[in-house]
């Protein structure tokens, strides 16, 4: 049993609390318990206590039932709790009422997620995205709200902007989020230029729920040295690295935020930015954690959330890692019936990574278009071009003349396959060549 003297230094003492519903089970609760859990050791919390209660629907009033807020009260008082984290997101009104009660600080998923947020931040575009969400999240609760943007505590729930005093009004926090989402506009105005300087090559992002080794696998694919961490939301800004699938087959893969069950959307909005890498990408790796026992749930949850950043049609490469600490192998059988186009590996040993390569690839070129071409050799720029944005196929060099002129000359005949972005650059160059045709056949070289 806890008691108040065992907590760990500098370590806050939290009860976590959720609902049991007709829509979830006991033992669907007592999972997402098990990641609220998570979260809280995350933002640096130790969980005393869980405290649940079935009901048809949430109170209005206080979530739970008045009954189970004085339990609640009593268990806090006796544990003396620091805090008291509910799983689902609750009201203005639900947080008034049941903080005057429990006399300790109160917070729900959604604060506890943008506490995480606040502390994982290091870059500028980062740092505004989630004070951005904060005040927005703050905005909707200044009827109880006493902080004031200058004035910061410390502990779980009040990082970030600060709580601000009994003062501060929404015109103030409308003020500021008008600043931050100037802020915001210059960063996506400068990422739109660096994705531009690399538009011409095809872009893979890798999604996946948080801590399911995205920024592992990065790391092993690229050679390079990414922050990867057994923890939650270890990584908040999108990381470009080049990968080499094969010989002259490179791509640009993007590690990305993690997703979680319930993200919030203000936060989906407030990091449209680093979002729109996945939005922008010709393809996706979808990274799941074969060791999580609700995989399959959490695989709904990046399912629906790419739904929601409409980037649900793209080509999506599904990677099942962590295969090596997969105790029960009949499951990994029954897997790779179940998805016959998915790549099993595990990220930080390096299995399967060459046959991911392949997988990608294949993926990658499926809906690559093959096409030839005749070019005239005095248009060395025209013919480069094709080179750095396709798979030159082959390349003959021969006469051919244009319907619209007289004469002869020596043009280059490639063929080619290029991916539908690159072929469509590739377009309005050829366009103007389309008249050039064989002067007899294909056979007829051009000694140069």
């Amino acid at each position: 049993m806890f008691t108040p003297e065992q907590k760990t230094k500098d370590a806050e003492s939290a009860v976590i609390v959720g609902v049991i519903t007709p829509q979830e089970s006991r033992f669907t609760v007592r999972d997402h318990l098990d990641e609220l859990e998570h979260l809280a050791l995350t933002a640096g919390a130790e969980v005393t206590d869980r405290v649940t209660q079935s009901l048809d629907s949430p109170n209005p009033a206080t979530f739970i039932g008045s009954g189970k807020v004085d339990e609640l009260a009593r268990l806090t008082k006796e544990r003396d709790s620091d805090l008291v984290i509910f799983d689902d997101e609750l009201s203005p009104v639900q947080v008034k009422n049941v903080e005057q009660e429990i006399h300790c600080k109160l917070l729900d998923r959604t604060g506890l997620i943008l506490d995480i947020f606040a502390s994982r931040a290091q870059t500028r575009a980062a740092k505004t995205q989630v004070e951005l969400a904060q005040l927005d999240y703050l905005r909707s609760r200044l009827t109880r709200r006493w902080t004031h943007l200058s004035r910061q505590e410390g502990g779980i729930g009040t990082k970030g902007p600060g709580e601000k005093q009994i003062e501060m009004d929404r015109r103030m926090i409308d003020k500021r989020m008008a600043k931050l989402r100037e802020k915001l506009d210059e960063i996506d105005q400068q990422r739109q230029t660096q994705r531009k300087g690399r538009s011409e090559h095809t872009t893979v992002s890798l999604v996946g729920y948080t801590n399911a080794g995205k920024s592992t696998l990065l790391n092993a694919l690229a050679d390079e040295d990414v922050l990867a961490e057994d923890r939650l939301f270890a990584t908040l800004d999108a990381t470009t690295r080049t990968v080499e699938l094969d010989t002259n087959k490179e791509v640009l893969m993007s590690d990305t935020v993690g997703f979680i069950r319930k993200l919030p959307h203000r936060l989906i909005e407030s990091f449209k930015s680093t979002l729109d890498e996945v939005r922008q990408s010709d393809a996706l790796m979808h990274v799941v954690d074969v060791t999580h026992p609700n995989f399959d749930e959490q695989i709904r949850v990046v399912d629906e959330t790419l739904e929601e950043l409409d980037a649900d049609d793209k080509p999506t490469l599904v990677v099942f890692n962590k295969v090596d600490a997969l105790e029960d192998q009949s499951l990994l059988r029954a897997l790779r019936e179940d998805h016959p186009d998915a790549s099993f590996i595990s990220a930080l040993r390096g299995i399967g990574l060459e046959q991911l390569k392949a997988d990608l690839l294949a993926l990658i070129e499926q809906d690559y278009v093959e096409r030839v071409t005749y070019v005239p050799v005095t248009e060395p720029e025209a013919i480069a071009k094709i080179h750095r944005l396709s798979d030159v196929i082959s390349e003959d060099y021969m006469y051919a003349e244009n319907g619209e002129s007289d004469g002869t000359q020596a043009v280059a005949r490639m063929r080619f396959r290029a991916s539908p972005r690159n072929n469509d650059r590739l377009r309005q160059t050829l366009e103007s060549f389309a008249e050039l045709r064989p002067v007899v056949d294909d056979d007829v070289p051009v000694e140069l």
